[in-house]
């Protein structure tokens, strides 16, 4: 049955999947392909479909632990014979795939975020959106694991809500949207780097479409094993990246347009540093500041798509943690030195732009070049997959090398990064791209998906009433999962506000929100970026 319908309604008792059985899946059917569109409340207790995701799970609830191994098993089993496998991600691979992820360029985004909330605040605000995000992809984990036959986030939404038709294809809209934006947003720092290191030599459109070329060739490999080598460079070197830029801002005699006053006359003085949110943060900025530490930390939408190609999906904590606490460090360290030297004034998003020193800003941005490919190419592997497995599901192309399935992928991807092209030209800004993402893609994939599905769990472990069944326990559960739900409604609707036309506000506030759109025409106004398809240099 396709993922993209709605199943029939399935007696209770009636839907289950006997480890015994001997009988082989028909090609490409539910069995064989592990997706199945159902509601999972309605098909009953007694039902190991039912168990997978009322049941118990490894985090805590161990029965349906045999379940996930043996499905997981026989996903394996059945690729065995495949030239290209696809569960064959360690633990470590997978931690390498969420380093690449995380430790990325938009770290460089939060010396002026903190210069827009605060240092404290700033901290503050770090802590707890890492916590959060920890906690939400802690639920992912555990529905993944109960569900093993889950390939991405559309079938876990579809999964979550009741097996609508339309939520699957909504879903897949956002999530197909959110992985082309990214790429997008790299194909526009690649320019701006190669723009910075040739003081503009060529057309910023001409370095636009040399950005998409190169990371299409690099997205061309099939697996996530193989991508995981690439991810655990890029990591590596964006960590460097990162420390040197601190170093750097730490040892320049001064940060960069110091006392030159600039356009807005605002460039003078010594590098002022708050503790507490400046009185000069308007609502707009301070939420754009928010939304950008949100993007950097919200990653949730792949996290489906690495477990489904691990070969210990129970292993996936191990990863998620040592990634999380790694993440709270840099991001913090980073942040809070950038700041403290470059101040409210002098700052730039990415902080590349604060270091004065012309030498030490094109060293330090050097070596970001392995993310600006990377990070790119991570999605658009995702996006591709996505796309691939649902054309060649149960035939040859999928774990072979076929010249259809090779012509297939390599056309997929080219789609992808040309979409993404369009979108680095038609949005060349930093900041606002990071905001308008997080407001319109991450108030779901990072927060209403996630509270949603732990009250679907809940509520199959422990029946009508498991609010009030598991006592004060289950009282805060709820509270904080509908609290975790109400911050995505507010970043979809007030996030998104925080940018429209006042002409434009009156009309589509409630279905957009408003400030990453005003954001973007503030700047288009102000001058601050180049127009559509502008040769205009984009160096820092």
């Amino acid at each position: 049955m396709a993922i993209g319908r709605k199943s029939k309604a399935v007696a209770d008792g009636t839907h289950k999947i006997s480890l015994d059985e001997k009988r082989e899946p028909r090609r490409g059917s539910p069995e064989e392909t592990g997706v199945h569109a159902y509601d999972v409340e309605k098909a009953g207790q007694t039902g190991r479909r039912m168990s997978r995701l009322g049941g118990p799970t490894t985090i805590g609830l161990a029965e349906s632990d045999s379940d996930s191994v043996a499905s997981v098993g026989k996903q394996m089993e059945q690729e065995a014979s495949n030239a290209i496998k696809y569960r064959t991600c360690s633990w470590q691979k997978t931690a390498a795939l969420l380093f690449s992820e995380y430790i990325c360029l938009a770290i460089m985004s939060f010396p002026y975020s903190y210069s827009l909330l605060g240092l404290v605040p700033g901290l503050i605000v770090t802590v707890a959106v890492a916590g959060l995000v920890l906690y939400t992809s802690l639920i992912v984990w555990e529905f993944c694991l109960r569900h093993p036959e889950i390939r991405d986030v559309c079938d876990l939404g579809q999964m979550l809500y009741y097996g609508w038709r339309w939520v699957w294809y909504a879903t897949a809209v956002m999530f197909l949207l959110n992985n082309t934006f990214i790429q997008g947003l790299h194909v526009l720092t690649g320019a701006k780097y190669l723009n910075t290191m040739t003081d503009g030599a060529v057309c910023t459109v001409g370095f636009s479409a040399v950005m998409a070329v190169i990371s299409w060739i690099c997205s061309l490999p099939r697996t996530f094993d193989t991508l995981s080598k690439l991810a655990t460079l890029s990591a590596f070197f964006t960590f460097v990246s990162v420390m040197l830029a601190a170093v750097f801002a730490g040892i320049q005699e001064h940060p960069k347009g110091y006392n030159t006053g600039g356009t807005s006359g605002k460039l003078v003085g010594e590098p002022l540093v708050y503790a507490g949110t400046p009185s000069s943060t308007t609502f707009v900025a301070g939420m754009n500041a928010f939304l950008n530490i949100s993007y950097t930390f919200i990653g949730q939408i792949t996290l489906p798509s690495f477990i489904a190609e691990m070969k210990e999906p129970k292993d996936f904590g191990k990863a998620l943690w040592t990634v999380t606490i790694a993440e709270v460090i840099v991001f913090s360290l980073v942040g809070a030195v950038v700041y403290n030297y470059t101040g409210s004034q002098y700052n730039t998003s990415p902080a590349f732009g604060s270091l004065g020193n012309e030498l030490h800003l094109k060293v330090s941005f050097s070596f970001m070049i392995p993310t600006l490919i990377f990070l790119g190419v991570l999605y658009a592997s995702v996006s591709a997959r996505f796309i691939f497995f649902r054309i060649f599901e149960g035939t040859r192309h999928k774990g072979n090398h076929t010249l259809v399935g090779w012509a297939s992928w390599a056309g997929i991807l080219a789609i992808t990064w040309i979409v993404a092209f369009i979108i680095a030209e038609v949005i060349p800004f930093f900041s606002d791209l990071l905001s308008l993402m997080s407001s319109l893609f991450d108030s779901f994939f990072g927060f209403i998906f996630w509270g949603t599905a732990y009250m679907r769990m809940r509520k199959a472990d422990y029946g009508p009433g498991w609010v009030t069944k598991r006592g004060i326990r289950g009282l805060i559960g709820f509270s904080f999962n509908v609290f975790i739900i109400l911050i995505g409604l507010y970043m979809l609707t007030a996030g998104t506000y925080v940018s429209l036309h006042p002409l434009v506000l009156v009309r589509y506030t409630l279905i957009l929100g408003q400030a990453t759109v005003q954001s973007i025409i503030d700047n288009y106004h102000a001058g601050v970026v180049g127009g559509v398809f502008t040769c205009k240099s984009s160096a820092l």
